[in-house]
């Protein structure tokens, strides 16, 4: 599917600018160590998806890269997540050859991590709850909820998002969309169930390994003031 490249640029323009506005506005500062794991997980976001994923007609896939945006909205915060969703998978749709696809999907990325942030540390504020004794149940569902928030809402605005590209940018007829837009919200449901899964063992793994390490990018400066 073609796509016109001046619609290409003004649209990529204008993700960057709401990408880059949401950073200011959420106040979230980017130290070496913060930049590095989020492209760690951006590396990991495309090779779940370009090299374990199994697509389907429609032009959607069933594939596990999302688990890295959630995994990393977890451990970091919400903007973190996006973009290391947004890249990772956004690259990967352009390496397939679909920048047309690359575009809604950095989009689409970037909300699911905004969303699991906001909720595990603005909602749960995930890291000040303890994973032990009386506090284990409470803190599962913390962990649990907060992954699945930003791909549920993905659920949703996949096929809504997904509608307006196949129509507008690719220019299939309203039936055509529609149907792969039917289509495309049961894929995601399945890769939002297998993604949630997946971001709550791993965080569940990392976390505390990361926490005694002092590798989380917090810690460190923390660690570095108290010197």
């Amino acid at each position: 599917m073609t796509v016109s490249t001046p619609i290409l640029w003004l649209l990529l323009f204008l993700v960057v600018f709401v990408v880059v506005l949401c950073s200011a506005l959420s106040r979230t500062s980017f130290s070496a160590q913060k930049i590095s794991m989020i492209g760690v997980m951006a590396a990991l976001s495309f090779v779940a998806y370009e090299f374990f994923r199994i697509p389907t007609p429609s032009g959607s896939s069933f594939h596990l890269g999302n688990t890295f945006t959630a995994l990393t909205a977890l451990l970091l915060d919400g903007v973190s997540g996006g973009l290391a969703g947004a890249f990772g998978l956004a690259l990967a749709d352009i390496v397939a050859g679909d920048p047309g696809y690359a575009l809604t999907t950095f989009i689409l990325k970037f909300i699911i991590g905004l969303v699991c942030g906001t909720v595990a540390h603005r909602v749960f504020h995930l890291h000040d709850l303890s994973g032990e004794g009386k506090g284990k149940a409470k803190y599962m569902t913390a962990v649990t909820l907060s992954a699945f928030s930003g791909l549920l809402v993905n659920v949703f605005t996949d096929p809504f998002l997904g509608y307006f590209r196949n129509r507008y940018l690719f220019g299939q007829t309203v039936e055509l969309a529609s149907v792969v837009a039917k289509v495309a919200s049961g894929v995601t449901l399945v890769n939002s169930l297998l993604s949630t899964v997946c971001a709550v063992l791993l965080y569940l793994a990392l976390y505390p390994a990361l926490k005694k390490a002092r590798l989380l990018p917090g810690q460190r400066d923390s660690r570095l003031r108290a010197h």
